[in-house]
């Protein structure tokens, strides 16, 4: 626990999905539409985000027949989680907008 998280395009994609509502859990199904990232890609970086401290999970507690359905596993950002993923992403979105506006920024110059 307490590794690093390196925060790719996908990272972020998973986390911007968790900080939507940082109070609400959510399930895989649910993550994958919000992120647009297939299984194979969302599954991978939940298990580094749990690994690192930034998530917790936990089956949900259903009778699978009664509900008709599986039961979930719903994932939450931990407290520390929460503040890392604002700061990564802020971080982020720091870094992109310095580079856009540096190659945006030359003077207009009168007519």
């Amino acid at each position: 626990m307490g590794s690093e998280v390196r925060v790719t395009t996908a990272v972020a994609r998973v986390l911007a999905a968790f900080l939507e509502d940082a109070t609400r859990d959510r399930y895989g199904l649910d993550l994958i539409g919000a992120t647009g990232l297939p299984s194979g890609t969302l599954y991978p970086i939940l298990v580094r985000l749990q690994r690192a401290g930034w998530v917790d999970s936990a089956w949900e507690e259903i009778d699978p027949v009664e509900a008709g359905r599986p039961a979930r596993r719903y994932y939450r950002l931990t407290p520390d989680g929460l503040a890392r993923a604002r700061t990564e992403l802020a971080l982020l979105h720091q870094q992109l907008g310095g580079t856009t506006a540096r190659s945006t920024s030359p003077k207009a110059r009168p007519a």
